[in-house]
């Protein structure tokens, strides 16, 4: 298929370092860098810049990654589809999901698990710019984010469902007794929320901002079970999508509350690398999507 220093190079890429890079590949660093120099003689080429450690990819070094990436995904698109002819779907399959997806995204997987029992998912937790990024590197097979964040021209791109936020609070919170809550009310109650590099947050914030709100939250986490610990201290109020408590159950002593004035919802998506034809992988993914969706 690709020569192996090929897939040694776009290693280094990955980990720019050599020996992660050479450990990622199961080789000593010397035999790692003797591979690439022998490429750089092949080719006519410099395609790393030497230091004292890795200092990165020349324009041509990058420019041989891009293609050795696409060579080895194409490579690895003819072993899935021998793979079926012979005894049906197998592979790896590799999801990176941004965090408040997480726990919806099983609705997918298992989806696709039913038909394709022999097929391996991993399921990475990732911020949208990561998951772009490794889509184009073809270090994952698709990705879920929101909607708006997937529309490219690079990517194909299969909506699957709408999240609502609701406000969560502890039962003894005076807060609790409301059926509903505005998010100008929201705004003024002590509130544990998402880091600000999140896009959920991004999201949020704009809602915020578009109703004149600044809220000024005490405590900012990147990890949705950690709002929930915190929340249930009764310290703090929190803003999570809808679906993330209804798929693992909202903990007890917690209530969660519709967010109106305005009711806003944002749309989620698969998105793939947009190749034709796709991947036998990325096929089925894509089919079990446009069911769910």
């Amino acid at each position: 298929m690709l020569a192996r220093k090929y897939h040694y190079l776009i290693a280094l890429a990955r980990e720019k370092h050599f020996g992660r890079a050479a450990a990622s590949c199961h080789i000593s660093p010397s035999t790692l860098s003797a591979a690439i120099r022998d490429l750089e003689t092949e080719l006519g080429v410099t395609l790393v810049e030497r230091g004292q450690q890795f200092a990165g990819l020349t324009v041509e070094g990058r420019s041989v990654v891009e293609y050795a990436q696409r060579m080895a995904a194409s490579a690895e698109g003819l072993r899935q589809e021998l793979g079926r002819l012979r005894e049906g779907l197998t592979g790896h399959l590799r999801l990176g999901v941004i965090p408040t997806a997480l726990t919806v995204v099983a609705a997918l997987t298992s989806a696709f698990v039913r038909r394709h029992p022999m097929v391996n998912i991993e399921v990475l937790s990732l911020s949208t710019g990561d998951i772009l990024h490794r889509l184009q590197s073809f270090e994952l097979e698709a990705g879920v984010v929101y909607l708006e964040t997937g529309n490219s021209p690079a990517l194909e791109s299969i909506p699957l469902w709408n999240e609502k936020h609701v406000f969560v609070t502890s039962e003894d919170n005076p807060l609790a007794k409301r059926k509903s809550i505005s998010w100008k009310a929201a705004a003024q109650a002590p509130l544990v929320l998402l880091t600000p590099d999140m896009h959920n947050r991004k999201i949020t914030d704009r809602v915020f901002h578009e109703l004149g709100c600044d809220p000024k939250p005490s405590l900012e986490t990147n990890s949705i079970v950690s709002i929930l610990a915190h929340v249930r201290t009764g310290l703090w109020s929190g803003i999570l999508p809808q679906g993330v408590l209804e798929q693992i159950g909202l903990p007890k002593g917690l209530r969660m509350i519709p967010l109106v004035q305005p009711e806003v919802g944002w749309a989620t998506c698969l998105v793939l690398p947009r190749r034709q034809p796709p991947t036998p992988l990325a096929a089925a993914l894509m089919e079990e999507a446009g069911k769910l969706a």
